[in-house]
């Protein structure tokens, strides 16, 4: 039995704001943009790993979620409390160059890991914290 990861889902409060950033910043690319029930998804993928694509969607889209629920979801999402993706990268260094260039929210300029990575950490739009990180 094989298994691969196929999707995985930031919360974003705004997707125009989100897609500048993962679109036009990161180069991701758009698969489908569709809307349901007054909510917004937005698939993405990298064209370097086309079958992984990443779901931009609001940060209470789950039906069973309560009113509590999704108020503590945006209030964790405001603080900048969840995480998101870590991508990884062949140059690390000039990755953290060409998102800081966009003015996006650096939280960590490239270092060495003692496990072994050479890594980076931004803040998207939305507060969510994206990793990106080469091997050593």
């Amino acid at each position: 039995m094989d298994l691969k990861v196929s999707h995985c889902f930031i919360a974003v409060d705004d997707h125009d704001k989100a897609l500048e950033f993962y679109r036009d910043v990161l180069g991701l690319e758009v698969r489908n943009d569709v809307g349901f029930e007054g909510m917004r998804w937005v698939t993405m993928f990298s064209p370097a790993q086309p079958d992984l694509e990443i779901v931009l969607e609001p940060p209470s889209a789950d039906p069973n979620a309560s009113d509590a629920d999704r108020e503590a979801l945006t209030e964790l999402l405001a603080k900048g409390m969840l995480r998101a993706v870590l991508f990884a990268s062949d140059d690390v260094d000039a990755t953290f160059e060409r998102i800081q260039a966009s003015g996006a929210d650096v939280v960590q300029e490239p270092m060495d890991q003692p496990y072994g990575v050479r890594d980076c950490a931004f803040r998207d739009p939305a507060g969510n914290l994206l990793r990106f990180n080469q091997k050593r």
